[in-house]
């Protein structure tokens, strides 16, 4: 690095003037004054140190400056940056034939007839060579760089680079900026660019890509549930985004990874999007890959988005459910025997029989007292009350509050099951009082009962819920609720709860709160609780015996244990909500551990290690909810869609589970998305740079080689201002004081 120093004055003629008049004037005085006094030595000396102050303070009216000049030895530097973004697959750019006038594309404008669509990337690889610029390099230092690597789960960050760019790389003259100007991360890329105009450092942006959506048809979520089971129909819902101007039917298709094959004919709207579902129905157990696929539409230019795939397991389930009535009623009878038939519920049977000395029934589903401590309370993913209560040797009040816990804390289901006799509301009274989704009238206990049937009528949620669904299409399920046989007796309900979900109400009853709620569900901690207002669900075989009687009882278990299940060993289980994770949203995490005794877990350091599917690993620690329950809480927000491992593990038990989970969602950095040249013809404007089309790149090189050499560090010490200069102006004055005290003058 070469310096330069040198002495400068910021002055003017009559600065000049004025200095030189005071200073001769001074000086004048000062010889008539040492005059006087017959020459004293110490009279010449105190008059010099005046004449000192005075021309000092002449130099300082000139404003006297001390420049250092720094020149850099290098060449000046000429940094090529280009986008490597997944938006860059677009294949919205225009490769023209015959041109001569630099790389063989150009972005996205009218390509005419010989053009033919390729992706950005493509259309900037020719820049991103050094033999492209090597022009430049008899005079200039060249960097070429990208930035924004594809597939990293993060978007596209222009401020980074240009904000980066002084300091990674010496004597920098200018940028040379290569994209699609599509920015999704990070501050605003101009910010970036006002600090290079002030370093005199332009950027010269080469946008690429169509600054108009191409017609386009495009896949945007397929949201698969973590587990499936197998021999059960599993609902894949889909969406998918159109940009063509008109609606059309197409048949999409769906495919497993084992070759079988799905499909289904869909409506799309045009400019905007169409959400619909496939039943799948898995045949054997293992881990699955489905993918969507839509036909190109023959008007559709980019065919890269129209296929997604997630992954799915499929299991075996063995469900454990327990059942507790008073007497075995119709309602009771025909559960029983749905659920004992079921090959994935594995059933356990508790008959109170009030009035008799023994309690429990005579086939291997019966058991004879309520589950022994919270160790085998816990085994149990669902419970059913029926028309049970506190009195009469039923229900205590420390069973209640063990399935309260196993509820709230171990994501158990409870299903609620009132009958005439009115036995619930002892329930209210306790522990599972919270737990009830609906209010009940006391004055009304042994419910309504008439001779003609009343019926169900779905509401909108119900419509849509997947507990309620006795049919293949929604049309069909409607028809078949309206025609399900009716009921003769429903539960004295007032209304549900703030925050319950209502599937069905009476069709002809209702008071000042609307509709008497029948179906009604609600969340409670982990655990997710049903009240079922009627015992007439077993009428509905009539005419066609199982079909939609068995159909929902197994949807209702299944979907109550659901979040249970999601992934469990001899020792651990964890389960998390949402059951259908989006990006950049929270994720409750839950692991229930237990001892090797398999006893709770009261304490313990419990941990999952996440790799999200770029690689990116994020150990996160769980937090006790308590000595009783064994459960352990954490949060997890996961930024990229796809698949996540995870590996649980206990330091005390030394257990451990491995699982995965699919996090629904749209990258931040998608393909097909139009370009943005704005953003970069702004960063040109603001750094006085300038923007040229991709096919134009000999402007870029020829501006480059006029741009001149970067101006000099440069370090300016103002002396007239400096507080050295100050001090010893002021230890001078200090000294000719003194000095005027000495000679007798004061």
């Amino acid at each position: 690095m070469n310096a330069t120093r040198s002495l400068t004055f910021l002055y003017t003629p009559w600065s000049v003037a004025i200095s030189v008049a005071v200073v001769l004037i001074t000086c004048t005085l000062s010889y008539v004054a040492w005059r006087r006094s017959g020459f004293r030595r110490a009279m010449g000396l105190l008059e010099g140190m005046r004449i000192t102050i005075v021309a000092a303070l002449a130099l300082i009216l000139n404003q006297p400056e001390w420049i250092e000049e720094y020149r850099p030895e290098e060449k000046p530097a000429i940094a090529i940056l280009w986008d490597n973004s997944d938006s860059m697959r677009t294949r919205d750019a225009s490769a023209v034939s015959g041109n001569t006038g630099g790389p063989s594309a150009t972005g996205g404008g009218a390509a005419g007839a010989e053009s033919t669509r390729i992706s950005r990337s493509e259309a900037i690889a020719e820049l991103t060579r050094r033999e492209t610029w090597n022009t430049l390099e008899d005079r200039m230092s060249l960097v070429l760089e990208p930035f924004a690597e594809p597939d990293a789960g993060h978007g596209s960050d222009l401020h980074q680079p240009l904000a980066a760019a002084p300091e990674k790389f010496k004597n920098l003259a200018g940028v040379v900026l290569i994209s699609d100007g599509d920015w999704n991360e990070g501050p605003p890329p101009v910010q970036a660019a006002g600090r290079l105009r002030l370093m005199g450092v332009p950027v010269f942006t080469v946008p690429v890509g169509s600054p108009t959506r191409l017609p386009d048809l495009e896949v945007v979520s397929l949201d698969l549930p973590t587990f499936g089971v197998v021999g059960k129909s599993v609902r894949i819902p889909f969406t998918i985004d159109s940009s063509l101007p008109r609606d059309f039917v197409t048949t999409i298709t769906l495919k497993t990874s084992d070759g079988e094959e799905l499909s289904k004919e869909v409506r799309i709207a045009a400019m905007g999007r169409t959400s619909d579902w496939v039943l799948w129905r898995p045949k054997t157990i293992g881990d699955y890959t489905v993918s969507l696929n839509v036909p190109r539409h023959v008007d559709e230019t980019l065919p890269d988005n129209n296929q997604m795939a997630a992954p799915i397991s499929i299991r075996e389930e063995r469900l454990q459910v327990l059942v507790i009535e008073s007497y075995p009623r119709w309602e009771y009878r025909y559960l029983r025997n749905a659920l004992s038939r079921d090959p994935g519920v594995d059933v356990s049977c508790l008959l109170f029989h009030p009035g008799l000395s023994k309690v429990g029934g005579g086939n291997k589903d019966y058991i004879k007292k309520f589950p022994d401590g919270l160790d085998e309370l816990s085994k149990y993913d669902v419970v059913f009350l029926g028309d049970v209560g506190t009195d009469d040797g039923q229900l205590t009040t420390e069973q209640c509050r063990l399935i309260r816990g196993i509820v709230e804390h171990q994501a158990s289901g409870l299903v609620l099951m009132p009958g005439w006799q009115g036995r619930q509301f002892g329930l209210l009274d306790t522990e599972l009082g919270d737990l009830f989704p609906v209010l009940m009238d006391d004055g009304q206990r042994g419910g309504w009962g008439s001779r003609t049937p009343g019926h169900f009528e779905l509401t909108e949620l119900g419509r849509r819920s997947l507990l309620t669904k006795l049919a293949d299409t929604q049309e069909e399920n409607i028809d078949v609720w309206e025609d399900l046989p009716g009921f003769q007796w429903y539960a004295p309900v007032v209304k549900a709860k703030a925050g319950s979900e209502v599937l069905c109400t009476h069709k002809d009853i209702s008071n000042e709160s609307g509709r008497l709620p029948l179906l009604v569900t609600r969340t409670f901690g982990a655990g997710k609780v049903l009240f079922m207002g009627t015992d007439g669900a077993w009428r509905w075989r009539k005419g066609v015996e199982d079909k939609y009687h068995y159909r929902f009882w197994g949807q209702v278990v299944r979907w109550m244990a659901y979040q249970r299940n999601m992934a469990k060993g001899e020792s651990m289980r964890l389960f998390f909500s949402p059951d259908q994770p989006q990006m950049r949203q929270t994720v409750a995490l839950h692991a229930n551990v237990m001892e090797r005794s398999g006893e709770p877990l009261a304490q313990g350091d419990v941990t999952a290690r996440i790799v999200a599917p770029s690689g990116k690993v994020e150990t996160v620690r769980f937090v006790s909810e308590g000595e009783e329950w064994g459960v352990f809480h954490s949060r997890f927000t996961p930024l990229e869609p796809g698949k996540h491992e995870v590996l649980l593990a206990c330091k005390q038990t030394g257990a451990s589970l491995t699982t995965s989970f699919f996090v629904q969602g749209i990258a931040v950095e998608r393909v097909g998305r139009p370009a943005r040249p704005e953003v970069l013809a702004e960063l040109a404007r603001v750094t006085r740079g300038k923007m040229v089309a991709v096919d134009k790149v000999d402007q870029v090189v020829r501006s480059l080689r006029e741009l001149p050499d970067p101006l000099p560090s440069v370090r300016r010490v103002q002396l007239w201002s400096h507080p050295v200069f100050a001090a010893l102006l002021v230890t001078c004055l200090g000294i000719f004081w003194i000095g005027r005290k000495v000679v007798g003058l004061i």
